[in-house]
């Protein structure tokens, strides 16, 4: 279904001449193909929603550090750039959790998990990941874990 908006987005794109948006709409459907590529070579099936949403976390992730490196070597045109390239790229993702709702998750998911100690951090954010894949920033939520497991 993501996979579907995408390539419709890509469509509209080309159709108001809106290069930006058109290249990089086709830069997240190569870098989706080369991660089905990379799935298929390992055995497993063509990527979930939830799978294609951790992808582009990922390269959001990437345009973020890019930005703070291209601010620090005063290149604002290039950091400008890939701002544009963050906007339309979260505009896929789904609408991100309030500190307060992570924190009622986390609280959730160690009652429902039993988690007692720091030993069982990593179960704690699996169920988190397979739950609120897309929706939390999960390096801010495994302070959160840590603090409440602490």
């Amino acid at each position: 279904m993501l996979r579907d908006d995408i390539n419709n987005a890509v469509k509209d794109a080309m159709r108001a001449k809106d290069e930006r948006k058109l290249s990089t709409l086709r830069m997240v459907n190569s870098t989706i193909k080369n991660a089905d590529i990379e799935a298929r070579g390992q055995g497993k099936p063509p990527l979930s929603d939830g799978d294609i949403l951790g992808v582009l976390q990922k390269m959001i992730k990437q345009r973020h550090e890019s930005v703070e490196l291209y601010d620090k070597g005063g290149r604002a045109e290039l950091a400008a750039q890939e701002r544009e390239e963050i906007a339309i790229i979260t505009a896929y993702l789904p609408q991100q959790m309030s500190e307060d709702d992570t924190k009622a998750a986390i609280a959730a998911v160690i009652a429902e998990t039993g988690a007692a100690g720091m030993k069982d951090m990593g179960k704690v954010i699996a169920a988190l990941k397979a739950k609120f894949a897309g929706q939390m920033d999960f390096a801010k939520a495994s302070g959160l874990v840590k603090a409440a497991l602490g």
